[in-house]
């Protein structure tokens, strides 16, 4: 999305402080090398090429799609959609269980003023080259109205879209039909509340768990067949302008990315994983408002400064709504 205020205030902020140096690449973390790519705004790792993760810029930028090797941080292939049209916010991205990747043209930061958006579906490339893929355009409404969303999620067991509205004061989980269709409208139902104004969000590979993330936190559920059930607090760093998650292929961590130019992906471990070293988020609350929390091992100097960027977003909402009441 275009920058607002909060975001900008925060953006200022990360650059006046300290931060962490990535590890050298992988799963570790790496930073996006590509000039072209300034507004990551989704993430997706790749089921058919190791290491690599799927981007693209937000907003308008055109039907592009990015494939970015996790070891070096350089762009191995861009794929170019066709049978799109023109996209107008692209937000969010993410691969089914059919091994396609289905991209969301969700964006509307007027809140409202789109009767509808798209989705875009296009099998994942089989070679890493650059190449033109037609993809399958989806016409979408929500059944409540309009709406602002950068999340997009396909469970990887049933293959049944969802979308996460953004919303300041938290919004909710709507769930697409069983079967996307080509040629009709397919409408979205609300079916749980998300308390987080959420800018991304994907499910664990084995789809017991969602993880969803805003600017300064974000909130882990188990999925329970549906009836999500919060399971507490996930560890997102602190980044000038959060606006992607994605899980690891083995489901061991999840991916952090911000938009900017060298934007870093940064790793946390991911909340319940059974593996060596795992840890589980925070039980107690949850939200954009309340900071989120740092992983483990973050330095003093570095959890002040998240503190302090919470601070100054909190009081520019105040502001906002103050505003408003005005």
């Amino acid at each position: 999305m275009r920058r607002s205020l909060p975001c900008l205030a925060g953006a200022v902020l990360v650059v006046a402080l300290a931060t962490p140096a990535l590890a050298a690449g992988g799963d570790d973390g790496f930073t996006i090398k590509d000039p072209r790519i300034t507004e990551s705004s989704g993430l997706a790792a790749s089921h058919a090429h190791p290491g690599i993760y799927w981007t693209h810029n937000d907003s308008d930028d055109g039907a592009y799609l990015y494939a970015v090797d996790s070891r070096t941080g350089r762009t191995v292939a861009t794929v170019t959609m066709t049978g799109v049209g023109a996209p107008r916010d692209v937000e969010a991205i993410s691969i089914g269980p059919d091994d396609n990747l289905y991209v969301g043209d969700i964006g509307d930061n007027l809140g409202g003023k789109w009767d509808h958006v798209w989705i875009y579906k296009l099998p994942e490339p089989k070679v890493l080259k650059d190449q033109t893929i037609r993809a399958t355009q989806y016409v979408v409404k929500y059944a409540d109205g309009p709406r602002n969303a950068e999340a997009l999620m396909v469970h990887p067991k049933t293959g049944r879209v969802y979308i996460a509205d953004k919303n300041e004061d938290g919004g909710h989980l709507y769930e697409g039909p069983a079967q996307l269709s080509a040629s009709g409208t397919n409408i979205f139902e609300p079916v749980a509340t998300i308390d987080l104004w959420v800018t991304d969000g994907a499910f664990s590979p084995d789809g017991e768990q969602l993880a969803v993330r805003g600017y300064f936190g974000g909130i882990a559920y188990d999925w329970n067949g549906g009836k999500i059930k919060r399971r507490g607090r996930l560890n997102v760093p602190l980044q000038g302008q959060g606006e992607s998650v994605t899980y690891t292929a083995d489901g061991s961590k999840l991916m952090y990315g911000s938009e900017g130019a060298n934007s870093p992906v940064q790793p946390e471990d991911a909340p319940g994983y059974s593996g060596s070293g795992s840890k589980s988020p925070s039980q107690g609350g949850g939200s954009a408002a309340d900071g989120g929390g740092s992983g483990n091992g973050t330095s003093d100097g570095f959890k002040v400064g998240a503190i302090a960027i919470a601070a100054v977003f909190a009081v520019v909402l105040g502001f906002k709504r103050l505003l408003r009441r005005n």
